[in-house]
């Protein structure tokens, strides 16, 4: 059965994200991808200097109601583009304030997202490292019952039965970490895509 494969694994210290960590920096880290702590700002905005419109965007109305419509990844692009559009019309002057203002949101609303994120990724990775020491236990105990000479069958299928939950909800974890961990890259790439929309807006 799958689930005889995944304790073997367990058993051997061979599941991946289980224990071992790619950067001994972030020992909590469990995607192939490298841990960015922070996207720094020189990274995805090649516009004007924000100067105070980081406070004040969360003072326009107009502004931080766009941010958090835009910032939701179920806003497809294409139509983030064309709010974007719509929203720096205007004079050269209020289109640079305009635009200043809704990238500082975007800016700290994604880079929230992105930090929720990750600090997520780590505690669930932590969780699964508990798990997977659980089921070792379970595993080890399992065994020394069926060596003995009087063994209790009865032990031994309950130590069974939770030995198969708990490794069916590891798996169900390890599809979830592998699902959320290009979460972070998503949110990269929409910050950058948003910034470049932004900064053309403002042209």
């Amino acid at each position: 059965m799958k689930f005889k494969l995944i304790f073997a694994m367990l058993m051997l210290g061979f599941w991946p994200g289980a224990g071992h960590a790619a950067d001994p920096r972030y020992p909590d880290w469990p995607c192939m991808q490298a841990k960015v702590p922070e996207v720094s700002l020189a990274a995805v905005w090649a516009g004007p200097d924000l100067g105070d419109a980081t406070q004040k965007w969360k003072d326009d109305i107009a502004v931080s109601a766009l941010v958090a419509r835009l910032a939701a990844r179920r806003t497809p692009l294409d139509e983030a583009d064309r709010a974007v559009t719509e929203f720096l019309a205007g004079s050269s002057e209020r289109k640079l304030d305009k635009g200043k203002r809704l990238f500082a949101g975007l800016f700290e609303t994604l880079n929230g997202q992105r930090s929720s994120v990750m600090s997520g990724l780590e505690r669930i990775t932590r969780k699964q490292r508990e798990a997977a020491d659980a089921i070792r236990a379970a595993g080890q105990s399992m065994h020394a019952l069926q060596d003995e000479t009087t063994s209790d069958p009865a032990k031994i299928e309950q130590i069974s039965n939770q030995l198969l939950w708990q490794t069916r909800i590891f798996e169900d974890r390890q599809r979830v970490i592998k699902f959320v961990c290009e979460v972070p890259v998503a949110i990269d790439q929409r910050l950058f895509a948003l910034g470049r929309s932004i900064q053309q807006g403002m042209e």
